[in-house]
């Protein structure tokens, strides 16, 4: 069912109001494997030291666990103008433009192990991660390629991840030597993610 997915389909997100491609990206958990990437990177922490798990309710989005074993979640509405309320004042808090909290009502929160058979950019992601170099970059130029061409109806949900990994797997990757050589090695990757493309169409 997962490999059949309409656009349709794939753009009714349960609880968040996105774009359609941040909505794809969702949809694929490519949206998680892209936040794993900046969480590394942002907080110089190595791959295996960061987790994703799903999440239904989309409250808690995010938690940090510490050597006590204890962790501290960040819960609020899922709206996003709160974290970009956070990016554009910290570290000063001001009151949000979310409803707050309402602890009084009742809910359940599940949480469960992402399947990376089911969900295989969310693999991808890790491994262009652990690779470093321009590694990332091509994961997220073929994927911005694919999902454009699945949104256009040019192919099935699942050439998605296909796509990343042909590309992921086939562009050079190295160590990024300037902005412009990341650039560069952006543009051979999509180039080759639309040849993969258009001999899937």
């Amino acid at each position: 069912r997962l490999r059949a997915a309409t656009v349709h389909e794939a753009l009714n997100h349960p609880t968040w109001k996105m774009g359609p491609k941040i909505t794809i990206d969702s949809a694929t958990l490519m949206n998680k494997g892209l936040e794993v990437i900046e969480a590394a990177v942002l907080f110089g922490l190595e791959a295996d030291r960061i987790h994703v798990t799903i999440h239904p309710q989309s409250q808690v989005h995010a938690m940090a666990g510490f050597t006590d074993g204890t962790y501290q979640l960040q819960v609020c509405a899922n709206d996003m103008k709160l974290p970009i309320q956070y990016a554009l004042l910290w570290p000063e808090r001001l009151p949000g433009p979310v409803p707050t909290y309402d602890w009084d009502q009742a809910r359940t929160w599940t949480f469960e192990t992402p399947d990376l058979t089911r969900f295989p950019c969310l693999g991808l992601a890790y491994s262009a991660l652990r690779q470093g170099g321009t590694a990332p970059a091509i994961l997220n130029a073929a994927n911005e390629e694919a999902v454009a061409a699945f949104l256009a109806g040019h192919i099935g949900f699942w050439d998605i991840p296909s796509c990343n990994e042909v590309i992921l797997s086939t562009v050079p990757n190295g160590p990024v030597e300037s902005l412009a050589h990341l650039m560069a090695v952006d543009a051979e990757a999509r180039v080759q993610a639309r040849r993969w493309l258009e001999q899937r169409s």
